[in-house]
């Protein structure tokens, strides 16, 4: 009964993750022969592959929603209320490519979204002009991204890297931002702290950045059994966010609470994840005598982050 449960746990949050594609796409993402742009070897792969990205998503949407221009295109275009999974699904789906996928996959699905941005402009409320293919602007998604990602799997990684590792893993997502249009991102974790710091002038909590955190924090699309879960889920996503960010949006830090319990129950649920969204093999295809075990494997694991 136990291994039924995990399959069904396990299919419903990917299904959630990777929408009714999903299936059909990682065996795309995966099986398709051709060179990649990160190797088996490569820090991306171990860090985008863990159910820690939950939580650095999470994050990263939060850290996001401070820079004034990109909360304005995001609220005016990207859907994020009406269709919150599909954007997730889409958002997965990127990731999944550039870093999994074949070299051809990942440059398409990066001109795809190039278009897209190209079309995106706009005016704040403030009277602001705003361009979604602005490098200053793409920049800091960049970097907030990388920065929550790389915190979130610091923390709750199964496998953690050592600060080489991540300094690896930094100059690993410069490549994506590169071919998204980053102009110089940052290729170590020391340089990514300064870029980010540098954005800090310009940041200010908009009435659209507290109605996200609302909506993410305090209404979640989620039925109500998963509640309790999602509760734990974005509470660490919370205590990821640097002081001054969590400042701005009003969400304080109790620090005894989050040792002895937000941390803890983060733990918990990201082991859980890990769990239900990677099966043990069950069949002579999934062991690694078999010739396509391995790469039937690889697919799995990625499975962690809904890939």
């Amino acid at each position: 009964m136990l291994p039924d449960v995990r399959g069904r746990l396990g299919r419903s949050l990917f299904h959630r993750v990777a929408g009714p594609e999903g299936p059909a796409r990682r065996a795309r993402i995966h099986g398709t022969p051709g060179p990649r742009w990160f190797g088996p070897e490569r820090p991306i792969r171990t860090v985008h592959a863990d159910a820690a990205m939950f939580t650095g998503g999470l994050a990263a949407l939060l850290l996001q929603s401070l820079h004034p221009l990109a909360m304005a295109a995001v609220a005016a275009h990207s859907g994020y209320r009406g269709d919150p999974w599909g954007r997730l699904q889409r958002t997965s789906t990127f990731l999944a490519v550039t870093t999994y996928g074949t070299a051809g996959d990942a440059q398409r699905a990066v001109d795809r979204v190039r278009g897209i941005h190209a079309r995106i402009s706009g005016t704040t409320a403030d009277g602001e002009a705003y361009r979604a293919a602005d490098p200053h602007l793409l920049a800091w998604v960049h970097l907030c991204e990388t920065d929550c990602f790389l915190r979130a799997h610091e923390r709750y990684g199964a496998h953690r890297l050592d600060a080489g590792g991540y300094d690896a893993y930094v100059a690993d997502t410069a490549r994506v931002a590169e071919a998204l249009g980053v102009a110089d991102p940052p290729r170590d974790r020391r340089a990514l702290a300064e870029r980010l710091d540098a954005y800090r002038p310009e940041l200010r909590a908009t009435p659209e950045a507290r109605a996200t955190a609302r909506f993410l924090l305090l209404r979640p699309p989620v039925p109500p059994p998963a509640l309790p879960f999602y509760a734990v889920l974005a509470a660490n996503a919370v205590s990821l966010l640097p002081p001054w960010a969590r400042g701005l949006l009003w969400l304080p830090r109790v620090p005894l609470v989050e040792d002895i319990a937000v941390r803890p129950a983060g733990h918990a649920l990201t082991w859980a994840i890990r769990w239900a969204m990677n099966p043990p093999p069950s069949s002579p295809a999934d062991r690694t005598d078999d010739p396509a075990g391995p790469a039937r494997q690889g697919a799995v694991k990625a499975r962690g982050s809904g890939v």
